[in-house]
């Protein structure tokens, strides 16, 4: 495999934008999570279905793992975005195309990391709503809503990457 370019990318107001975002709804979720914890019953759904029905239960602590989850994947692919030279492109990077690709690419990676903690965070906030016998499941849209999120964004930016 021939050696890519390494380039340093300077983030755009829309970049910067966007990182804050992500990391105001991490302690967001957090705050959600942590202020709501003694308020769950001892045991709570910790897995759902398809359709959105709780078909596993288990302790109240266990929901704080969700947060934890979407801050760990968060700042894996903070780290991971630091790098570009190393993803996979549908096209060959040179010299003339790899800003171009490196921004397409690692802008794609900022906006995942967004739409997984707005997911967890909405996970977080439907199983603490089921926990407290407000509504029954997360809800049949949660599914479709969470494909939505993730792979409109993919296309998007796979289709701008192979212009």
């Amino acid at each position: 495999m021939k050696e890519r370019p390494k380039l340093k990318l300077e983030l755009t107001q829309t970049d910067k934008t966007i990182e804050i975002i992500g990391w105001l709804l991490i302690f967001a979720v957090c705050f959600l999570t942590v202020i709501n914890y003694q308020s769950l019953p001892d045991i709570i759904p910790t897995h759902y279905n398809g359709a959105g029905m709780a078909d596993g239960f288990g302790d109240k602590w266990m929901i704080l793992t969700l947060p934890l989850v979407a801050t760990v994947l968060f700042v894996g692919l903070t780290i991971f975005n630091k790098f570009p030279h190393i993803f996979n492109y549908p096209t060959e990077i040179t010299t003339d195309n790899a800003l171009r690709q490196y921004t397409n690419a690692t802008r794609l990676i900022r906006y995942l990391k967004v739409i997984i903690v707005v997911i967890f965070g909405l996970i977080s906030y439907q199983t603490i709503r089921h926990a407290n016998g407000l509504i029954e499941g997360l809800g049949t849209w949660v599914l479709p809503f969470t494909l939505v999120l993730i792979f409109v964004p993919i296309i998007y930016f796979l289709i701008k990457s192979l212009k």
